[in-house]
């Protein structure tokens, strides 16, 4: 427990600066470390492996998985921090494989499911193996995550899912994408009460314009979402990362799909 005593002064909790204390304000701030690892399945690249540096830079020990043991291998290598980080390998669209995966991790604070596939799937040009993969990793893979590790989730510890604002705002090709995101709304709710006290919440990112999925994209089509979008930019991996952390580590937060878009599904 830090106790803030002094006017003006400046904290940094879990990454995030806490500013401009006056003199007549005093504040008890708890700062909880759940204990054990954090898991972050599909921490190789993007905003997984954000999250994952985060948290080893703070002196967490991390797991990240992927499919790929070379390039897992590669990813735990250039994570710095004083955190101890190792991997696991598995494909989340065979679920069988999961369990014995993930049999020798120990006690677990923080599970993150950011592992995604991107699949162009119309009705008219149905690909059902496409589709029957990806609804497979996304809501069997990650149940069978969770299933696997919810003997070693200690009472504190929290599940953070990834959806997307394909939910919200379907596109061309869309089509199994936006059905498995609306059931990351629903396996949140159902997650969140079978492991009480145990928290599941989830995030929703629109567009994060420094992704490797959208920073080769053509200028006119970024200029195109930056206009709809009240920010007037896209959002970043930092930002998501942060609302990340915020999920895993606010006690009092349960059960929630947070969008965070930048305002771009406003208008």
């Amino acid at each position: 427990m830090f106790a803030v005593d002094e006017p003006q002064k400046a904290l940094k909790l879990a990454g995030t600066r806490v500013l401009s204390l006056t003199g007549t304000v005093r504040a008890s701030i708890l700062v909880h470390m759940a204990r054990g690892a954090v898991v972050v399945v599909g921490g190789t690249s993007g905003i997984g492996l954000g999250i994952a540096t985060a948290y080893a830079s703070r002196g967490r020990d991390v797991v990240i998985t992927g499919r790929n043991a070379d390039r897992c291998d590669e990813a735990a290598r250039g994570i710095a921090g004083p955190g101890a980080v190792s991997w696991r390998t598995f494909d989340l669209a065979e679920p069988q494989t999961i369990g014995a995966a993930l049999e020798s991790l120990g006690e677990i604070a923080h599970l993150v499911l950011a592992a995604i596939e991107r699949d162009q799937n119309t009705v008219a040009d149905y690909d059902v193996a496409r589709a029957v993969r990806l609804v497979t990793l996304k809501l069997v893979g990650y149940t069978e995550v969770v299933h696997a590790l919810a003997p070693r989730l200690s009472s504190e510890a929290s599940i953070l899912l990834f959806g997307g604002q394909a939910l919200r705002r379907p596109y061309p090709g869309s089509t199994t994408i936006t059905t498995v995101n609306g059931g990351i709304e629903g396996l949140v709710r159902t997650l969140a009460v079978q492991l009480a006290p145990v928290r599941v919440n989830a995030i929703h990112p629109g567009i994060v314009g420094d992704t490797p999925e959208w920073a080769d994209k053509p200028e006119s089509v970024l200029e195109a979402v930056r206009a709809r979008t009240p920010l007037g930019r896209l959002v970043t991996t930092e930002e998501i990362v942060g609302a990340s952390v915020f999920l895993l580590e606010n006690g009092g937060v349960n059960g929630v799909n947070l969008e965070v878009d930048g305002g771009w599904m406003l208008q």
